[in-house]
């Protein structure tokens, strides 16, 4: 792992976890204190410079999303008693409640300033672990998602005339609403490896939806067979990512990180470990200075094992982003696993590994035509590979 040659942040207040949809939903806020807690106790903050984060204004927001979407969002945290479901809200997954919009205007000014930290030079990887909101649409809510923050930071990117983005996004969800809004948009290259849209939400994100008549090739989508697990995951994404992004070439690397593709996440049905994803921080470091000179965006996204899973998984990656990866065997701090067992009742994981080997084969010893995981490899290899000059054979 190349050093992290320049300054790195995260952009967090406590406030960001305003953004809570009850004590019944899935996503809940919890996930994200542990997190800033457990990165603190292993001193992984210590290596990053904490940022506030601004809220953003509506112009901004409007940038990617319609104004009737941003006024009911409005009218929806004004009286969520009286609210009639719109605009995908009022939902079971995207309930309503007081005050959605400043919530949701803070992640969204929270991913931005990372983003603006990258751009400016302030940072060399920013990160904000609040933020991978990547099903919100233009026209509507989707998905937990009620602003698509990370559209809204690479729309902000491309207005101060940044050329050429990369979006790698390793959610177990399909990255659909930052796909869908840069579908023929050549600047940007999205890449989704996530379970496959016959058996997950939302049902799409398959080898052929390659991009807009402008853009062909400039949407990338691995649709992985439930129970993939780290060697498979990582043996597409080796496949597909790295040659793709190094022939793209571009200014800026974004990843979305969501770490629901873990054995234990209740919500899909990937078995990735705490290592594997750890392996893909590392890898999506080396390239961003590989291809970008290091400039890299982190977001979060999903994950709903809230204590078990996403702490370590986020912890790790923050440690990644400020240049000191932490061991796999390191031990969580019992003032953490204190915290967790006093507050919420619940057994913390010791240690920040799952005990696995993340090794892969690489997809240079060649594939198998009777694996489901190869075949969709390369079927996404064949749709995409030849738009950007490359062979999909080699």
């Amino acid at each position: 792992m190349p050093a992290c040659a320049g300054p790195a942040t995260v952009v967090f207040d406590p406030s960001l976890t305003e953004y809570d949809f009850g004590p019944t939903h899935p996503m809940s806020p919890i996930r994200v204190d542990l997190t800033m807690r457990l990165a603190a106790g292993l001193g992984v903050l210590d290596r990053l410079r904490v940022v506030d984060a601004p809220v953003a204004d509506d112009d901004l927001i409007a940038t990617v999303h319609e104004p009737g979407l941003i006024d009911a969002v409005k009218r929806a945290g004004a009286d969520p008693v009286a609210f009639e479901p719109a605009y995908g809200l009022g939902s079971d997954d995207n309930p309503v409640f007081a005050d959605m919009h400043r919530a949701s205007a803070h992640i969204v000014g929270a991913t931005t300033e990372a983003f603006r930290q990258v751009h400016s030079g302030e940072s060399l990887h920013s990160a904000s672990i609040c933020g991978g909101l990547h099903h919100a649409m233009p026209d509507r809510a989707s998905g937990f998602c009620i602003y698509n923050d990370v559209a809204i930071g690479i729309r902000w990117l491309l207005a101060q005339g940044v050329q050429r983005i990369a979006y790698v996004d390793v959610d177990v969800h399909h990255g659909d609403g930052v796909e869908r809004i840069f579908y023929d948009d050549p600047r940007v290259l999205t890449i989704s490896l996530h379970e496959t849209g016959q058996a997950l939400f939302p049902g799409t994100g398959f080898p052929g939806d390659c991009g807009g008549p402008q853009a062909q090739g400039s949407a990338v989508n691995v649709a992985l067979p439930p129970g993939t697990s780290d060697a498979g995951w990582l043996r597409a994404f080796h496949a597909i990512v790295p040659p793709l992004v190094r022939e793209f070439a571009p200014d800026v690397l974004v990843s979305q990180h969501g770490c629901d593709s873990h054995r234990d996440d209740p919500l899909a049905d990937l078995m990735l470990s705490v290592d594997g994803q750890r392996a893909s921080y590392l890898a999506l470091h080396d390239l961003a200075h590989e291809v970008a000179g290091g400039r890299w965006v982190a977001t979060g996204g999903g994950g709903y094992a809230l204590v078990e899973v996403v702490p370590r998984a986020w912890t790790h990656l923050l440690a990644v982003i400020g240049g000191h990866p932490l061991e796999p065997t390191t031990a969580t701090p019992e003032s953490w696993r204190a915290h967790v067992r006093d507050a919420l009742g619940r057994t913390p994981p010791s240690r920040m590994t799952d005990g696995r080997d993340p090794a892969y084969r690489d997809w240079s010893e060649g594939f198998d035509p009777a694996s489901w995981l190869d075949r969709s490899v390369v079927a996404t290899r064949e749709a995409v590979f030849p738009c950007h000059g490359l062979d999909p054979q080699l």
